[in-house]
């Protein structure tokens, strides 16, 4: 029998979780259990939705430390980290238990003579959810609440190196049989579940996302995908440097930036170039590669040994053309994934890191000459998630935000970062579909229906 196995990135020889990976057949299996299961849990009606919401809240609230405990364990967040995403994904349970009495259509005039238009939002049914390892908790939650909040059931298959959160936290919701249902599996999971959901939400990398995408689009099937983002932070020469530094610390180093709205190219412009250096350069080096267990600790390991080559190699290569390290470089000397936060500064033209998200604490600066050089730079990606604008100047931020084409706009604040009651998603090839999160989740998971009602005897 094929398993999945989930290591500790921290200490490698730690096997957090070994389960058996399920194939095609069994994700169909569960398909059939939640299509079946669907017709009660919507049948429960709104305030029977919204107590299953609120009690699983709390079951995973009283579970916090052990919760906290298994995401240090299984993906290496650092431990403050860790608290706080359980209690985000606390927060959200609770925020999508309100949503089952949130109005489900509008009452509309007929154009013409007696009668009612209404339209009625109705769940599709099962929804399939694919999420990966970097927010083991609190991304599943937030597809997953609203799914269920709306009536759906709903089918999840979480990424192989967060198996042991997602089952964990699956089994602490409580809910029937059949309404929450996980799959640990590999691809041939994931394919399975795309061919046979009621409606799709994927976060992950581009490639399996963009085949994600034509796997639902190509049934008809809504779907929508976040693909992750070279986030740009842009700092101008009013800044607070010292205060952008220490933002733009957190957003690099913070959980190893393995978060999709991490920055990666951080945009000096003018003056601020030198200072900014500097500063930046400073403040990695007071944030080093630690254990995740430790309270202070804010770097953490990368999840695997590959995911660590990746990123030595690109700083090899960039180091060979002629880039400078500013900050880090190198592995931490110790056991486990660790590399030290890095900059650089000097990557030549047309290399890897100036076009792709890498996923780790790893960031290049760039020089802008002014404002328009600052923003066509932050612009010229594909990965347009999230960016960042730094001026004592609230006219010139607000300018400059108009003009990025993020899909999430920070001012003074670092790229990192996310209100779960608002809409979140990026542009261009960051992200596909409707967004996600606040009350948009709930429309995506669910259709609009329009029903005509006209007095008996009218023709």
């Amino acid at each position: 029998m094929t398993t999945i196995d989930s290591y500790n990135p921290a200490d490698p020889d730690d096997l957090v979780a070994s389960v058996p990976s399920t194939g095609a057949g069994g994700v169909a299996a569960a398909l059939a259990g939640a299509r079946g299961a669907q017709r009660d849990w919507w049948a429960l009606g709104a305030a029977g939705r919204s107590l299953a919401l609120t009690e699983a809240a709390a079951a995973i609230e009283r579970a916090a430390d052990e919760l906290a405990g298994l995401v240090v364990r299984e993906v290496g967040k650092p431990v403050a980290e860790a608290r706080g995403e359980v209690a985000r994904t606390v927060a959200i349970w609770r925020y999508y238990a309100q949503a089952p009495f949130a109005p489900a259509g509008e009452v509309h005039e007929p154009a013409a003579g007696p009668g009612l238009l209404l339209t009625r939002r109705r769940p599709y049914g099962v929804a399939g959810l694919i999420t990966p390892w970097n927010f083991p908790l609190a991304i599943p939650t937030w597809k997953a609440a609203p799914a269920l909040a709306v009536g759906n059931t709903v089918v999840l298959k979480p990424s192989s190196e967060a198996v042991a959160c997602a089952l964990r936290l699956a089994e602490l919701a409580g809910l029937p049989e059949g309404v929450l249902t996980v799959v640990p599996g590999g691809g041939e999971a994931g394919t399975a579940l795309v061919e046979g959901a009621d409606v799709v939400s994927f976060t992950g990398s581009t490639p399996v996302g963009r085949s994600v995408i034509a796997g639902a689009a190509g049934r008809g099937v809504p779907v929508q995908a976040e693909m992750g983002g070279l986030n740009a932070a842009l700092v101008l020469p009013d800044a607070d440097i010292e205060r952008a530094a220490a933002h733009l610390a957190g957003a690099i180093a913070g959980y190893a930036g393995q978060k999709c709205t991490a920055t990666g190219r951080v945009i000096a412009v003018g003056g601020a170039y030198g200072p900014l250096a500097e500063a930046l350069a400073g403040a990695l080096a007071r944030t080093p590669a630690a254990d995740p267990s430790a309270p202070a600790t804010v770097c953490g390991p990368v999840i695997n040994r590959s995911a660590l080559e990746r990123l030595t190699g690109a700083v090899d290569t960039a180091r060979a053309g002629g880039a400078t390290v500013l900050a880090g470089g190198a592995e931490a000397e110790r056991t486990g994934w660790f590399l030290g936060p890095t900059l650089l500064a000097g990557v030549p033209a047309g290399h890897p890191l100036l076009a792709e998200e890498f996923f780790g604490p790893l960031a290049v600066l760039l020089p802008a000459a002014d404002l328009d050089e600052a923003v066509a730079l932050a612009n010229d990606t594909r990965h347009s998630l999230s960016a960042s604008v730094h001026s004592r100047s609230l006219e010139v931020a607000l300018a400059a935000a108009d003009r990025l084409d993020a899909g999430m706009i920070r001012i003074n604040a670092p790229s990192s970062g996310v209100d779960f009651h608002l809409p979140f998603g990026g542009a261009k090839g960051a992200s596909y579909g409707p967004r996600e999160q606040g009350r948009a989740a709930l429309d995506f998971y669910t259709a609009s229906r329009t029903v005509s009602v006209l007095p008996a005897g009218e023709h």
